[in-house]
């Protein structure tokens, strides 16, 4: 099993020994995640650019942040699981077809795509 595999299964577990499935329905797992990734983004809201690096080093802007980007991957893997997705193969497939809409000979720097 690998790790990602045994993170999805351990988070499945959870929910299980809680009897949370119920409430973890497709819309409610999206609303829940969008929820969590704007935290994600409130922490990073009102810093200047420049500011970042020096703040993720010292430490607390990373703490936040590790925390609330671990409740995004944990809300889309219970997502994924409400669904049936198989997300590393759909990432390895949304991969694929980036690669044919953003050829890299057309890009350097450019945002150029080519839409099927």
């Amino acid at each position: 099993m690998s790790e990602f595999e045994a993170v999805r299964a351990r988070q499945a577990a959870f929910v299980a020994a809680r009897g949370w499935q119920e409430f973890h329905t497709p819309k409610n797992l999206a609303m829940a995640l969008s929820g969590e990734a704007g935290e994600l983004a409130s922490e990073l809201q009102w810093s200047a650019p420049e500011e970042i690096p020096a703040a993720l080093a010292e430490g607390p802007l990373r703490d936040r942040l590790a925390d609330e980007a671990a409740d995004v991957l944990l809300y889309l893997l219970q997502f994924a699981n409400s669904c049936g997705i198989d997300l590393l193969a759909e990432a390895n497939a949304k991969i694929d077809r980036n690669e044919r809409r953003f050829p890299v000979e057309l890009q350097n720097g450019s945002i150029t795509r080519i839409d099927p």
